[in-house]
């Protein structure tokens, strides 16, 4: 079927629609902060760069990047078809996390960036360890084994 609009036109019209998110992404790690007990967190905060969710008290700004929308270095693929403008589109987004990044520092934020594939199992530990830096999760006891020093 062919397009009733001019290629102008559809251009025009496709560059009106918005994504609205990265919704399956940031249900997981919802998933992952009501597991391990996260709370204080916002979603759709007003504040530079659109952070996926916020934590004010810990000024705290936590970004779920798409490992092909921000080129994961793990996982970053080209695509053959239209190759120019899929590299020039990847190296904006690239570009502007990086304004977000420096922007919200100068601000007094911290910035936690998590790739899509630390959502799943295989990088469920590393994800736990960065969420305990950032002060998310606070650190587990580590038990002892065996008697401490000096105890009879």
């Amino acid at each position: 079927m062919s397009d009733i609009l001019a290629t102008i036109e559809r251009s025009a019209l496709m560059a009106k629609v918005r994504g609205s998110g990265n919704d399956s992404t940031e249900l997981k790690l919802i998933a992952v902060f009501r597991l391990h007990g996260v709370t204080g967190w916002r979603r759709k905060a007003p504040l530079f760069g659109k952070p996926d969710f916020v934590f004010p008290k810990l000024k705290l700004a936590v970004f779920v990047d798409g490992c092909f929308w921000h080129a994961c270095p793990l996982h970053a693929t080209q695509p053959k078809q239209n190759a120019k403008f899929w590299q020039e589109k990847i190296a904006r987004n690239v570009a502007r996390d990086r304004l977000v990044n420096r922007t919200l520092r100068a601000r007094g934020w911290r910035v936690l960036r998590i790739w899509e594939h630390e959502l799943t199992r295989k990088y469920e530990r590393r994800l736990l360890a960065r969420l305990i830096r950032a002060g998310l999760v606070p650190k587990p006891l580590l038990l002892e084994s065996g008697p401490k020093r000096g105890s009879a």
